[in-house]
């Protein structure tokens, strides 16, 4: 008999559980608690289990995704961290790349350390470039500077020497020698949270590890550890950012590696719809409590990244965050979502965002002393959601509060909540458009897959605003990413700098060093899949020699040989030209860092058939549903989304009403159900 299966995805707001069982799956939404996060989880588990009648024995794997650790990046609710580097460098944190991101603005915001500056502290060493060794590591200025640290009650420390990628026998020693002067300290060392070229994003990485390690490292103990008493002895697996899933263990190590895991949960899922549906090109879009993200799918592959920015402090402009080198599903996150707190500025125009009510207070609609109009306060005022249906009836809705909340914006709500909407939603197809034209794409044509508790209520509106004539709500939309879990393979990504000149390709150092990697993440997958099929995928990121960064160049997974110098040099013209239009003659070619990911085989599904249609659905009722874009009230059709069924088809103005979610269906678009019980909203304007 199969076992069931039990998808958690913590967010700023919500808690989502999905419970995976063989005949059938259950979900649920409840408030999360930011102060000891496993709560929630622990009473959604048992919450859920009791609902669908399952013993916890029965449960077989747990998979989990939180924001735990990005929100202690962004709150700065992190362990309290020094950094031990090269003599001389301890201000490379600081110091960043030298550029100024908004070029013109003198009060410009720049990114905080993560480390104060007398936290940073310097030893003798030095590695060159090449890994030799110019000056042995100090270790009696080490022991020194670990009585300081003692002192000052630090409880977690991050090494980052300089060229360590290419030589770790420093840090190595270094982390000894602190594990044995700073017991109970977590130490992280950037040879193995990042050994990679580039020193700025090198130590802010391995920081931002040290960082979060202490916190993520007790809260996953305690998760752990309630769900062997509760008698849950399945295995408990976490969702990365890169979209795979690992180990409980290895995600104690590289916390940091669980940055967006979340969003990362719902672009698995959106691939997959896509795959169901047979689309090409379609923009993921997650719409939640407290964040929205949109991620682009082309000819069904996700865009993915080595770098990621966390914390952006500027606008959310690029270089105004603290980078982090990991793998990572490239998407634009913005705070726009249903907590999102709405409020005049000094010109009178509304402003929405980035901070959020969260769930403690919570919205004002939901009577929990929150006081400020948000998101969520606008679509009760405009009709959109069921006071006595939103988060399945668990969080009741109080619409005289949203409109007590939102007559700061404007003393009548109805017109406040449309402008609170309009706002949101213009302000997330802007970030859309930005993030296509800088991946040199367009957002036109697209098809929108859209889930998260808030992202239903607003995807047809920026569906229009984005040149989309195609809408796609997945089952389950409200809790999509805890489904996305369940879909996502389990992973591990190695990386290693080795720079190496095509002209020059030592084939064997090359093989030494896959093999070398191959093993590592293997040990990693293992330890969660222990008999499945392995995928494995290599990389080189390479350029022109005399370039200043690289591009992603796919690799055959081979042993390779003598004279294949040749074909790397033709993937990378492929690749360059695929990128820029065009390759450059006679210039040499160089490869600097190589990366190797190992997955379990998860073959995408296959698409399906168009339903025939069927008699047309049946309203349970109707409401009165006003919409910003026409300035008019109009009286929507109610469905029940348990009642529709594949086939079924109706037109706009209409609310699709389920436990974690409502799409709203404005007039000239149309709704059909597909085979999978999908509802797809098509434009007909």
């Amino acid at each position: 008999m199969s076992k069931a299966r039990l998808a958690v995805d913590i967010g700023g707001t919500f808690t989502d559980l999905v419970l995976d069982l063989p005949d059938r799956t259950l979900s649920a939404k409840l408030l999360t608690t930011p102060e000891a996060p496993d709560r929630a989880v622990l009473e959604g588990m048992r919450a859920i289990l009791a609902q669908a009648g399952c013993p916890p024995e029965a449960v077989g794997l747990v998979v989990h995704g939180t924001t735990l650790a990005t929100n202690a990046l962004i709150e700065r609710k992190g362990a309290r961290t020094a950094l031990i580097t090269t003599e001389g460098f301890r201000d490379s944190v600081e110091i960043a790349w030298e550029h100024r991101f908004e070029q013109y603005d003198l009060e410009m915001e720049r990114p905080e350390p993560l480390v104060p500056r007398h936290w940073r502290l310097g030893v003798p060493e030095r590695v060159a470039a090449d890994g030799e060794v110019l000056l042995p590591l100090d270790e009696a200025a080490l022991r020194t500077q670990t009585a300081r640290l003692r002192a000052e009650g630090i409880e977690a420390v991050a090494v980052c020497f300089l060229h360590s990628f290419t030589n770790e026998t420093h840090e190595r020693r270094a982390g000894a020698i602190l594990a044995e002067e700073l017991p109970g300290v977590a130490i992280s060392l950037s040879c193995e949270v990042a050994p990679e070229i580039r020193e700025y994003e090198r130590a802010s990485t391995t920081i931002a590890n040290a960082y979060v390690l202490p916190v993520m490292s007790r809260y996953l103990g305690r998760l752990d550890a309630g769900l062997r008493e509760a008698g849950l002895a399945a295995p408990l697996l976490l969702m990365m950012s890169s979209g795979g899933i690992t180990t409980v263990e290895t995600a104690r190590r590289f916390p940091v590696r669980l940055v967006e895991s979340g969003p990362a949960g719902g672009a698995i899922l959106a691939l997959g719809v896509a795959a169901e549906n047979g689309i090409a090109r379609a923009v993921a879009f997650d719409m939640g409590g407290t964040t929205a993200k949109l991620t682009l799918l082309d000819d069904l592959v996700l865009q993915r990244s080595r770098q990621f920015e966390v914390a952006r402090a500027y606008r959310f402009i690029q270089g105004s965050g603290l980078p982090v080198r990991i793998p990572v599903i490239e998407l634009v996150e913005i705070g726009a979502g249903g907590g999102s707190i709405a409020r005049l500025d000094a010109l009178g125009r509304i402003q929405v965002g980035p901070d959020s009510a969260g769930s403690v207070p919570g919205p004002a609609c939901y009577g929990r002393g929150g006081e400020a109009p948000t998101v969520t306060d606008a679509d009760t005022a405009l009709g959109r959601l069921d006071p006595a249906r939103f988060a399945g009836g668990s969080i009741p809705l109080y619409p005289d509060r949203a409109a007590a909340a939102l007559v700061r914006i404007n003393p009548d709500p109805q017109i406040a909540a449309a402008g609170v909407a309009e706002i949101v939603d213009e302000t997330m197809a802007s970030a859309a458009r930005v993030h296509a034209v800088e991946n040199g794409k367009d957002t036109a044509e697209r098809t929108l897959i859209a889930f998260g508790g808030a992202a239903p209520l607003h995807a047809a509106r920026l569906a229009r605003k984005l040149g989309m004539r195609r809408v796609v709500v997945p089952v389950g939309a409200g809790v999509g990413s805890a489904h996305g879990f369940l879909r996502a393979p389990i992973a591990y990504e190695v990386v290693r700098t080795r720079h190496m000149r095509l002209e020059a390709l030592d084939h064997a150092l090359l093989n030494d060093l896959f093999a070398a990697m191959r093993a590592e993440a293997l040990a990693v997958v293992r330890l969660g899949a222990p008999d499945e099929t392995m995928i494995e995928t290599r990389t080189a990121f390479m350029r022109y020699r005399g370039q200043g960064h690289e591009i992603a160049v796919p690799l055959p997974n081979r042993a390779f040989a003598a004279g294949d110098a040749a074909e790397l040099h033709e993937l990378f013209d492929t690749a360059y030209a695929g990128l820029f239009g065009r390759t450059i003659p006679r210039l040499e070619v160089e490869a600097l860092t190589w990366t190797l990911a190992l997955a379990t085989d998860r073959p995408l599904p296959k698409a399906v058939a168009a339903p025939s249609p069927v008699s047309a659905a049946a309203p349970v009722g109707d409401r009165n549903v006003f919409d910003p874009a026409s300035g008019v009230t109009e009286e929507a059709a109610l469905y029940a989304r348990t009642m529709l069924r594949p086939g079924m088809g109706f037109p706009g103005p209409a609310l699709v009403v389920e436990d974690e979610t409502t799409t709203v269906v404005p007039r000239g678009f149309a709704a059909r159900v597909n085979a999978l019980g999908q509802i797809i909203l098509e434009d007909m304007a």
